[in-house]
């Protein structure tokens, strides 16, 4: 058993969260009852993670996508005021952690990613060292790397080609970050990986050489909240269970 502050307040020392320059708040975003004894984690605070923790007896719920984003409604109606009044329906705390779980270099979501691909993180690249590089123990082909992902992560990613050249050096940035594909090409990579692809991110494929490859949002992102949640769970004593809310983007 824990108090909800005692967690919080790990959490944030823990993920170094005051670093970030991120669009929503980290941390404890809707209050509950002080102890926490169970701790669901999951993706995103949807309306069925939310309904699916409080079925599970949960206390706490600890996702990467939280409830408030910079530049949105602040209204409590619709989608928002479902969701606000199930939590406090259950007395449900919600952490959440976006940035700061990303970069974290053993529980974060790049670092689960690559471990789930078999890969170490090498090095850091981008806006706020976000990005990650790592070495293929052998090279391989594109096809046959893309295949060894989509096995992965069970489902087969979107491949714009380069030209062909063998994967050794592999970047990745988990979830929404397209934009990091420049960075990526400047640091040497021969494919960059992330969740989601924007129009030109196929130009540059094309016009650089190196490869593409669109996971999925949630595919790439679903590692890093519960081995955190499993790492809080062991070191409070607390019971854990991770509800995976499927999402095909």
């Amino acid at each position: 058993m824990v108090h909800r502050d005692e967690l919080e307040a790990y959490l944030k020392g823990l993920l170094e969260a005051d670093r970030f320059r991120d669009y929503g708040p980290n941390g404890l975003q809707v209050e509950g009852r002080p102890e926490v004894r169970k701790l669901v984690s999951g993706v995103t605070a949807s309306r069925a993670l939310i309904d699916a923790a409080a079925e599970a007896g949960a206390d706490a719920i600890l996702v990467h996508h939280g409830l408030f984003w910079r530049g949105q409604d602040g209204r409590v109606v619709g989608w928002m005021k479902q969701r606000l009044q199930r939590l406090l329906a259950a007395d449900m705390n919600l952490y959440a952690f976006h940035l700061p779980l990303d970069a974290h270099p053993q529980w974060g979501n790049n670092a689960q990613f690559g471990r789930v691909l078999g890969l170490e993180i090498e090095r850091r690249f981008g806006e706020q060292e976000l990005g990650a590089l790592g070495t293929l123990r052998e090279p391989a082909g594109l096809g046959a790397f893309a295949q060894a992902v989509g096995a992965a992560l069970g489902r087969a990613p979107l491949v714009v080609e380069g030209d062909g050249r063998p994967v050794r050096r592999v970047a990745w940035c988990t979830g929404g970050a397209q934009g990091y594909f420049e960075a990526a090409i400047a640091a040497g990579a021969d494919v960059f990986l992330t969740g989601e692809i924007s129009e030109p991110q196929t130009h540059y494929a094309r016009e650089t050489g190196v490869a593409f490859l669109a996971c999925g949002h949630h595919a790439t992102e679903r590692y890093g909240a519960p081995a955190l949640a499993a790492h809080v769970a062991e070191r409070f004593g607390l019971e854990h269970e991770f509800i995976d809310i499927d999402n095909p983007a």
